[in-house]
């Protein structure tokens, strides 16, 4: 299979692949009670801190969450419109295969009345 690395498929491998990490993805999950400074957000982690980093970098990469930075204080925000864009190429997987599912249902519903 072909490497996405650009254009909207490239934005949803780079989602996905930020989603793979459970940390990133608990990461997602705070940051949805309101923003964070990083060291707020590694707190839970039992992880050095430039290690921490590392997961919000990709999370930066990927547009799931933007930073901004004021002194020397780092606030991490969440960015929902990859999120969004994830959500709809989920359900137009969810609608193709559950198109496919049904043919399948509709052939072996056929099949078993033939058999009669």
């Amino acid at each position: 299979m072909p490497k996405h690395v650009g254009g909207e498929d490239g934005a949803l491998d780079r989602v996905l692949h930020a989603l793979s990490d459970p940390t990133r993805r608990q990461v997602i999950e705070r940051l949805t009670e309101g923003p964070a400074t990083t060291s707020d957000l590694a707190r839970p982690f039992d992880m050095a801190l430039p290690s921490f980093t590392q997961h919000l970098h990709v999370l930066e990469h990927a547009g799931l969450v933007t930073s901004e930075k004021k002194g020397r204080v780092r606030t991490y925000r969440l960015a929902p419109q990859p999120l969004e864009h994830l959500d709809t190429w989920l359900a137009a997987q969810r609608t193709r295969w559950t198109r496919r599912l049904d043919q399948l249902d509709s052939l072996l519903y056929d099949l078993k009345e033939q058999q009669r």
